[in-house]
């Protein structure tokens, strides 16, 4: 989306107003601006567009317990945990980071856990390959770009088109579900590894929502 300078001429006392509310919020004059105007014309910036898929999402992991949300480093990224079952039951971390300009993808979805446990990292790079392989048997349209490295999983998530922020929010919050019960349904199944592969499929496809199919 392209940017443009123009001149306005604008009352002392008003800009004086803008530049205290930008303050609060932490933007500049510029994007304070940008912002009241598109409002006001109801026009739907970047950033609002990002606010209203993540509200949408917040909205659905306010109706369960098993995903908690984050205090997230910027607007542009929303932040949740879930508890593994696994010894000292470690946290999955998960986040949700937005573009503001959308080509073919909207963003990544990031899952990570802070260890350094030998087991536990082999477990995960087990799952993220069975993970990848779910994704490229399961899910239409081109692949899935993604990357797997120790205890890290990033998965670029693909920009649907004709659905709305509300459809959006919970396409991203049935894919974050997801990942995490198929994850818990495989470590469910570490004393028979070779049943892991059938529980998770029959979890991934049992589950599997056609907006997260789009992702």
């Amino acid at each position: 989306m392209e940017k443009s300078v123009y001149s306005l001429v604008l009352l002392d006392d008003v800009v004086d107003a803008v530049d205290q509310l930008a303050y609060s919020q932490g933007v500049s004059r510029s994007a304070m601006v940008n912002r009241i105007l598109a409002e006001y014309t109801g026009y739907a910036t970047p950033r609002q567009q990002i606010q209203d898929i993540f509200k949408a999402v917040s909205d659905i992991l306010d109706s369960q317990d098993v995903l908690q949300p984050m205090l997230s480093a910027s607007d542009a990224m929303l932040a949740m945990r879930s508890a593994l079952q696994y010894k000292y039951n470690p946290s999955m971390r998960y986040t949700v980071e937005l573009y503001p300009h959308w080509d073919d993808a909207m963003g990544v979805m990031r899952a990570s856990l802070r260890t350094q446990n030998p087991s536990l990292l082999l477990y995960l790079g087990q799952f993220y390959k069975l993970w990848n392989k779910l994704e490229a048997a399961c899910l239409p349209g081109p692949a899935r770009a993604s990357e797997a490295s120790g205890a890290r999983y990033t998965r670029r998530l693909l920009a649907p088109a004709g659905m709305d922020a509300d459809e959006l929010g919970n396409a991203i919050a049935d894919y974050v579900r997801l990942f995490d019960d198929c994850l818990k349904t495989f470590f469910d199944h570490l004393d028979d590894p070779a049943a892991a592969p059938a529980a998770v499929h029959q979890v991934y496809v049992g589950r599997l929502s056609a907006g997260a199919a789009q992702l």
